[in-house]
Order: structure tokens, then sequence, then C-alpha cells
């Protein structure tokens, strides 16, 4: 573990990480810092409620995100698939048919 100094909200903290992960935690304390200020005048006197402010708003953009990029449900045409085994099923009797009528005629 190594410790990285992160400046968020005009502060300075300093959070343990594994080694070789500064560059990406300080990227990741850099877009928090973001968007606390894009709050601007909606920022609180009081520190902590601002970072749940910020936390929820990118928490808010992750699940758009996720949701943006799950695949659609497949489509489920249930008369389409009865129509398909239907016509299965006729071709496995003509098939059964063919079979026994070749199976008497020996």
């Amino acid at each position: 573990m190594i410790d990285v100094t992160l400046a968020v909200g005009g502060r300075n903290y300093t959070v343990s990480c594994a080694d070789g992960q500064e560059e990406h935690v300080q990227r990741l304390a850099a877009v928090i810092d973001g968007k606390l200020g894009s709050m601007g005048a909606n920022l609180s006197s009081q520190e902590a409620k601002n970072l749940l402010f910020a936390a929820l708003l990118l928490a808010d953009e992750l699940d758009e995100a996720k949701q943006r990029a799950a695949p659609p449900e497949p489509a489920f045409d249930a008369d389409r698939l009865a129509g398909q085994l239907e016509r299965i099923a006729v071709a496995l009797e003509n098939a059964a048919s063919t079979l026994e009528d070749g199976t008497s005629a020996s």
C-alpha cells in the first residue's frame, strides 16, 4: 500500500491505495473534484454533505450509463415460435410416416 494525496473540494486528503494505482485514484478524485466544482452555488457549508451530493450525482450518471449499455431484452414472439414448432412437428410426423412406410414395404 502507498499513500497518495488527493485534492478534492479545495482540501487535501491522504488515502492509501495499492502500489501502481496512484494515478488511477488521482484521476477518480479529479472527477469528484470536478463534480463538486460543477455544483457551483448549490454547495453547502457542510463538507460531508457536498461530498455526498457529488457521490450521488456520479452514482446517478453511472447508473444511467449502465442502463444505456445494457443489451435490449430480446423480443419474444410466442405466435411465431408456436408456428415454427407446429411446422417442426408436422415435418417429424411426415418423416416418421415415411420411415414406417419404408419399413413395412421391405
